[in-house]
């Protein structure tokens, strides 16, 4: 009878092939080995990718990117060959060829997963808020990952949670919060950080709501910018207000909330005998990056004594510019600020600060008692849990990237790097006025630039025509990979976005994408 197969394996074969595996996995040699495949592999993709010398996105459907994936996965019994020798290191021939076969396989997926993603380094991509991120950081990144810093209390990760404290104490003093009397903790994107913040709104503004919940309640409502991330409704339904309970707050002609109408607004809502859960201003929002007058808001929560939140996840950055800072004056008068570091920070995904000005606020988001985590006899180490501030208890140790290029490069870094992208997006707006066959939308106040394409022949077109033309368009070009941009609607109308978030793309690649959608129009425009 064959007795190779795994099912007639004695019981003391299967546990050393189990060992075997094991040892293998956890090898230090083959972490080093595959490492230098690794930054091999990376730094010739990111060369490649920088140059423009391939295109931005190469376009499959999910489809046949989940059977790739798959047909990967099948093969990892056949290329993960070991031996018992290796783990018991009887003989270094057997070992060499192990780490050698594997590292070969790591190098074949590493390049696999290269090929199949987003080059967000490519000077030609202009999508979405996510930026080219300082490359570097992904490796201090990757100390935490690799050695699974996980934050929850100060002893699980003492350093992850000093560089924390480290970063929120000098971006919260640069944002122009009092040294000493802010706080704040770091969680996983903006998302949670605004529902962490609307939160400790709440159970600050409604009292034992932790305890009582929103039963028997008069219904509170959130006063929100009309133009508010969709993690602001996302939070108003999670906290138990409801969407409906959400006011728009109005306009002005530049999108960006007037705090006349707010201070209507907030007054009729007293006279009602309304809670207010906060208002929720944005610098900036997200359609066309419009910035809210955040001294004028100050002044008119301050007035009738409502929480102030501020989004800042996409603008907050401008805070580390003296160029850009008036853009955000103000907004160490809010008293919660979300603020991206994975946005015009320029890190890899996913970091965002949570400020509180007032520093009692700190602990207010959540009311437990969890004493297998937090030692009693250590009470002051308390300020240092990060799993009493944010809704994760496994956090990833989200801040060695920033910490450590901040650390290398200095705070000027991030000024060059806003200064870049903020005027790059004012020439490149220049250049679709100037010209006849593209429509633009508004005046950037950032690296956000939202236009639409228009030739001639579409003029006298329909709308609805024009309006298909842009979604065709985009969709058009983002599938030849030649650029990657977004589709989104503005008043109305469907339109292009752009978001200048590489610091490295320049005028004339922006010259190019002018060119491509005219190119892809003319053909759209033909039937082809």
């Amino acid at each position: 009878m064959n007795d190779d197969g795994p099912s007639f394996r004695s019981p003391k074969r299967r546990e050393n092939d189990a060992r075997t595996r094991i040892e293998t996995a956890f090898s230090p040699e083959l972490l080093e080995e595959a490492g230098r495949q690794f930054s091999k592999i990376l730094s010739e993709h990111l060369d490649k990718v920088l140059s423009g010398d391939c295109p931005t996105i190469h376009w499959h459907p999910p489809s046949e990117h989940i059977a790739s994936a798959k047909r990967w996965m099948s093969q990892s019994s056949a290329s993960s060959t070991t031996t018992s020798s290796f783990a018991q290191g009887i003989s270094t021939a057997p070992q060499t060829n192990a780490i050698a076969n594997h590292v070969e396989h790591f190098s074949q997926l590493a390049r696999a997963v290269l090929a199949g993603g987003l080059n967000l380094h490519h000077p030609h991509y202009v999508g979405h808020q996510v930026p080219a991120s300082v490359p570097l950081a992904g490796l201090f990144d990757a100390i935490g990952v690799v050695t699974n810093q996980v934050m929850a209390i100060y002893e699980m990760s003492p350093w992850a949670a000093a560089v924390e404290h480290a970063m929120l104490d000098v971006v919260g003093e640069q944002i122009g919060f009092a040294r000493g009397e802010f706080s704040g903790a770091i969680t996983s994107g903006a998302s949670l950080a605004n529902l962490t913040g609307l939160l400790t709104a709440r159970n600050t503004t409604l009292e034992n709501v932790w305890q009582q919940g929103m039963a028997g309640r008069a219904a509170p409502v959130l006063v929100a910018h009309a133009d508010a991330h969709y993690s602001t409704s996302r939070a108003a339904a999670i906290l138990g207000l409801g969407t409906d309970h959400i006011v728009p707050a109005s306009l002005d002609a530049r999108r960006a909330i007037d705090p006349i109408q707010l201070d209507d607004t907030l007054a009729e809502l007293r006279r009602q005998g309304t809670p207010i859960i906060a208002v929720s201003a944005a610098a900036c929002a997200t359609p066309i990056g419009a910035f809210d007058p955040l001294e004028e808001i100050a002044q008119v929560c301050r007035r009738h004594e409502v929480w102030l939140h501020v989004d800042a996840a996409h603008g907050g950055a401008a805070c580390m510019s003296r160029r850009y800072r008036h853009l955000v004056a103000g907004l160490e008068q809010a008293d919660s600020v979300v603020c991206d570091a994975h946005k015009m920070f320029f890190m890899p995904a996913l970091c965002a600060l949570l400020f509180y000005r007032d520093r009692k606020h700190r602990f207010r988001a959540f009311d437990q008692d969890a004493p297998y985590l937090f030692d009693p006899t250590a009470p002051e180490l308390a300020e240092y849990d990060s799993g009493l501030r944010v809704v994760e208890c496994s956090k990833r140790a989200a801040a060695f990237g920033l910490w450590g290029i901040w650390s290398m490069f200095g705070p000027k870094l991030f000024e060059d790097m806003v200064d870049t992208t903020f005027d790059l997006a004012k020439e490149f707006h220049l250049l679709l006025h100037e010209a006849e066959d593209f429509e633009t939308l508004h005046e950037p106040e950032c690296n956000v630039v939202v236009f639409r394409h228009m030739p001639a022949v579409l003029r006298d077109h329909a709308s609805v025509d024009v309006d298909d033309f842009q979604f065709r368009l985009r969709r058009q070009v983002v599938e030849s990979g030649e650029f990657y941009l977004v589709a989104s609607r503005l008043a109305g109308k469907n339109v292009l976005r752009t978001t200048i978030i590489n610091p490295l793309t320049r005028l004339e690649n922006l010259c190019e994408l002018m060119d491509t959608l005219r190119h892809h129009g003319q053909r759209l425009l033909r039937g082809n």
